[in-house]
């Protein structure tokens, strides 16, 4: 018995919650342990208030945690909108430890990373609390009007963007 591995698994943009949803339901919990779609918290302004909103951290994928692999991808099969497990020609390539680390230290047993908190001090970002204070050496940019961060972090092989939700608090001129 293999220990347990996480898994990429591309679906159509849009479907992600829905596809997740009958993966847990078809799948058994011997073979599928864990089925999930990581989520961001941004906070946006309408109605002439703000509002958290959540949204998905990586569109196009949901992620998968098992230690059958192959008995998980005869079972995928039955399942509609589902494109394939990242992987190398036939060979299903789980994620990279640091990857699994990334996904579990900023979103937590409920994979919702929450807003994060910070100040610019000068042209440095400062974050004070939430997920990004793990990440802070890896922002790219910040639109404080937006209250969102791009970070850069390498997630299924290669250097991907990130969105974020982020709350600059104040900006200190040196």
């Amino acid at each position: 018995m293999e220990k347990q591995k996480w898994y990429a698994v591309q679906v159509r943009a849009g479907k992600e919650h829905i596809v997740a949803e009958l993966c847990r339901k078809q799948i058994g919990n011997d073979i599928l342990k864990e089925c999930f779609v990581p989520m961001y918290e941004r906070k946006r302004r309408y109605e002439g208030m703000w509002h958290k909103e959540e949204l998905r951290l990586f569109p196009g994928y949901i992620f998968m945690v098992t230690e059958q692999i192959h008995e998980l991808f005869k079972n995928l099969k039955k399942i509609p909108e589902l494109t394939k497990i990242l992987g190398m020609g036939s060979e299903f390539v789980p994620l990279e430890d640091s990857e699994v680390k990334f996904l579990r230290d900023t979103g937590g047993d409920n994979h919702l990373l929450k807003v994060s908190e910070g100040y610019i001090t000068g042209k440095q970002v400062i974050i004070t609390s939430g997920p990004m204070t793990k990440l802070v050496g890896e922002i790219k940019f910040i639109d404080r009007h937006k209250r969102m961060a791009i970070i850069q972090t390498e997630m299924f092989g290669r250097i991907m963007d990130i969105r974020l939700g982020v709350e600059i608090v104040t900006k200190v001129e040196k």
